[in-house]
């Protein structure tokens, strides 16, 4: 499957890879980075408050990909749990794309790892715009359980993100 990109609304700073809608934000594990992995699916963080973000769904592979590109300034990757087998891009607000091309999940019901990249995710922090300032990639493939691996995060990132919340 190729590349799929989509716009996807965020509002209070977070879209959702999310299984059949279903939204566990109670189990949500924000320790790790922006990647919050839930008893269902994961929320995403963004930088963004409110707004529009452009995510790029690449895949789903049947392994790991490669080692990800320079361009992309936080990688995270994260297990996730998909009891339905529809685990897909979704905007809080208004759900998931009006087609399928986002489905993340080859080989049905099961665990699946997700590597979530991002960048410009310090450009308008905790801001409003309704053109896509951020870009993510999300790339899945199955394979059972496993820690959250940070495998690039940016310290002007996490100091734009630290001084904003004090």
């Amino acid at each position: 499957m190729a590349a799929v990109t989509h716009e996807v609304f965020v509002n209070e700073a977070v879209f959702g890879l999310l299984d059949a809608g279903e939204i566990p934000a109670h189990s949500a594990d924000w320790t790790h980075g922006f990647v919050a992995p839930m008893t269902e699916g994961a929320l995403i963080g963004t930088g963004l408050n409110t707004g529009r973000v452009r995510v790029t769904v690449d895949g789903p592979h049947d392994h790991a990909p490669e080692a990800p590109a320079d361009d992309w300034e936080e990688v995270v990757e994260a297990s996730v749990h998909a009891p339905t087998g529809r685990l897909q891009v979704e905007s809080l607000e208004l759900g998931p794309p009006a087609d399928d091309s986002a489905i993340l999940c080859p080989a049905g019901p099961g665990w699946y790892r997700v590597r979530v990249h991002a960048r410009d995710r310090a450009l308008h922090f905790d801001q409003v715009s309704m053109e896509p300032v951020e870009d993510y990639l999300i790339i899945t493939w199955p394979a059972p359980p496993s820690e959250i691996t940070v495998l690039r995060t940016s310290e002007s990132i996490e100091q734009t993100i630290r001084t904003s919340q004090q």
